[in-house]
């Protein structure tokens, strides 16, 4: 048959994956699409040594490639948001179909991109954008499409479960882990989109967005980083039975959506909680199903590349069936409308349990204070850790507290802060038992 035409923009990292991918695996992938797929053009500003695009057209402007009328696919690997967005839209208005690991695009643009594509009558397939090789989003939007996902939860940048991991192990501090973390290529020199949970929250707004069927809201998101986190808040979350993981979390609630991505202490026996390094992993809950975890390399070339690869092969199928009914890009009928009865929550209505740590002159009466305060604003104590004083007379105190809303809590770190006998900011982590009756 035919062969489908490919184009790939953007030959870095995960391009380069995907078009060693393509060529080494070209046999195998051409019997699982029932006809060759082969790269027509590359659009790259600058070569990549591991890629051989000998008899390759390839071209530095990528819109050529958009524009090309020998290209029935556009692979869009340039990452970033909005020369991404306009090669995208354009690769549509000349009818190609689109594939990207871009998940920036997709959580910021994703609404309008899909409806283009709809009334264009092309595909826009997104797997890679979200955990790299693992296929959550296929599992979502297919495997679990019988069931109301009550809630998901995801470590799902490699980076920040790095840094996580390896302050536990070793007992270092953030700054330390960041830069080994960015010496060996696994963070930015601005590591900002990691650290601070930016590009978990582009991935958490797409899997609620096919787990709940509501439009991508990215701006709704909370987010909040890691930079806070100390060798000593993730020893005493060691000593009460919990690892501290940077999460992306999306619940059901009576009133909404929650959609936040934290630092978070989860029970040591929770699958979550074991997974170390680089790795990324989502666990979902389905009514029907009960939990399922999906567990794998979050990112790199070729795991990221498979994904990639993954999704031109439903593309080279759709194109050789030349059937009308698809999978709808977020999992629900209609394209952006979703459903309005789900709305996004804002985080000071978020109810979950409290790590809280704090500094605070040793003298007495001030843990009485600090327990006045919580109980004033209904937060009940599970437990509290005092420990030697450091720093002068500073004594350390550690709370963990049962459950009760954001805006409760807020108000408690605001009037401990003000006080007098307390050091510096108090320090917050929510805590998340995962639990499956939850």
């Amino acid at each position: 048959m035919k062969p489908v035409r490919v184009g790939i923009c953007g030959l870095g990292t995960v391009g380069g994956g995907t078009f060693n991918v393509l060529t080494r695996n070209a046999e195998d992938i051409a019997r699982r699409a029932g006809r060759p797929i082969v790269i027509e053009q590359v659009g790259a500003r600058r070569a990549n040594p591991d890629c051989d695009t000998t008899g390759i057209n390839v071209t530095e402007d990528i819109f050529e490639v958009a524009r090309n009328p020998d290209i029935d696919v556009l692979v869009e690997l340039i990452g970033g948001y909005d020369v991404a967005r306009e090669l995208v839209m354009t690769a549509i208005e000349h009818g190609k179909h689109v594939v990207t690991a871009n998940k920036a695009l997709i959580a910021v643009y994703g609404n309008e991109i899909f409806q283009a594509a709809h009334d264009k009558g092309v595909i826009v397939a997104f797997e890679a954008a979200v955990a790299g090789g693992i296929p959550v989003i296929k599992s979502l939007r297919e495997g679990l499409g019988a069931n109301r996902i009550q809630w998901l939860a995801g470590i799902i940048n490699g980076t920040g479960n790095y840094i996580l991991t390896h302050m536990r192990d070793e007992g270092r501090a953030f700054e330390d882990v960041l830069a080994e973390a960015q010496a060996l290529g696994y963070a930015e020199s601005d590591p900002t989109f990691d650290v601070e949970g930016i590009d978990a929250a582009h991935k958490l707004t797409i899997l609620a967005s096919i787990a709940y069927g509501v439009p991508l809201q990215f701006d709704k998101a909370y987010t909040e980083g890691i930079a806070r986190i100390t060798a000593d808040d993730v020893e005493q979350a060691d000593n009460l039975g919990y690892i501290i993981k940077h999460l992306g979390i999306s619940k059901r609630t009576d009133k909404g959506l929650e959609l936040r991505v934290h630092p978070t202490l989860i029970p040591k026996e929770r699958l979550l909680a074991s997974v170390h390094g680089v790795k990324n992993a989502i666990a979902v809950m389905g009514d029907a199903v009960g939990p399922t975890l999906y567990y794998g390399a979050g990112a790199g070339a070729e795991p990221t590349a498979s994904a990639v690869v993954a999704d031109l092969l439903d593309v080279a199928r759709d194109i050789t069936t030349a059937h009308h009914y698809r999978v709808p890009y977020l999992a629900f009928s209609g394209i952006v409308e979703g459903d309005e009865s789900l709305p996004i929550m804002p985080m000071e209505d978020i109810v979950t349990a409290y790590y809280l740590r704090l500094l605070a002159v040793d003298r007495p009466g001030v843990l009485a204070r600090v327990a006045t305060i919580l109980s004033e604003q209904g937060v009940s104590i599970e437990a509290i850790i005092q420990k030697e004083a450091i720093e002068g007379e500073l004594v350390p105190i550690i709370l963990l507290t049962h459950r009760t809303r954001e805006k409760n809590m807020n108000e408690v770190i605001r009037q401990l802060e003000s006080l007098a006998d307390i050091a510096g900011p108090v320090t917050r982590i929510r805590v998340e038992s995962l639990d499956e009756q939850e």
